[in-house]
């Protein structure tokens, strides 16, 4: 856990019911929209992504951002569900905009996303969490949630679980080794989503 000086990392997910974060086909048809996370988590001043999740990420947040400054929107711009961008997907584009990001990867050569910087080590990472700060949001992907869960990286999860069993899927927890958690809070949602907050 971390200790009052030292900025705290925090995991938003959204989940099935059974643990997937995806289904067999790469399917996420369950979630309304990935800007919902950000909303659980207060004082940000920094995200943290893998650098498998970032091209993606970066390509469709910035189209986004880049969208909302003008003057009417364009309409051809897509979000997730194939819709036009929600008010809060437009929010969370913004916010991001705004707020440096950290990369971890050790293949990426660059990253365009502004105010974004790579690191290549757990090593860099934990010296970075060591200085103080404000919270810092791990966007994921799974596979980077995993790792720093494993390396004591992580104060706390907060999953919005969706009333959905996918049966097969994408993990969101494919960890080495077990990790007692201590549940802090529990929300029902109107639309039978629960969103469970964990100290780790």
């Amino acid at each position: 856990m971390a200790d009052n000086t030292s900025r705290k990392m925090i995991s938003a997910m959204q989940v099935s019911l059974d643990g997937f974060i995806e289904d067999t086909e790469g399917k996420t048809d369950w979630v309304e929209s990935w800007a919902d996370a950000i909303q659980l988590i207060d004082d940000i001043d920094t995200f943290l992504l893998g650098g498998r999740m970032y091209p993606g990420y970066g390509e469709y947040w910035g189209m986004i951002h880049e969208d909302s400054k003008r003057i009417p929107p364009n309409p051809e711009v897509p979000s997730q569900a194939d819709r036009l961008p929600s008010d809060s997907e437009i929010a969370y584009a913004r916010v991001a905009a705004q707020t440096p990001h950290l990369v971890l990867s050790t293949t990426l050569d660059s990253v365009s996303w502004p105010a974004a910087r790579i690191i290549r080590n757990l090593a860099e990472l934990r010296a970075f969490k060591a200085t103080p700060g404000k919270n810092t949001y791990v966007v994921g992907g799974a596979g980077l949630v995993a790792t720093l869960m494993d390396a004591g990286l992580v104060d706390e999860l907060r999953l919005i679980v969706h009333p959905i069993i996918v049966g097969h899927g994408k993990p969101l927890f494919n960890v080495t080794k077990k990790h007692p958690l201590e549940l802090v809070q529990v929300q029902q949602e109107k639309k039978g989503q629960v969103i469970l907050t964990y100290r780790i």
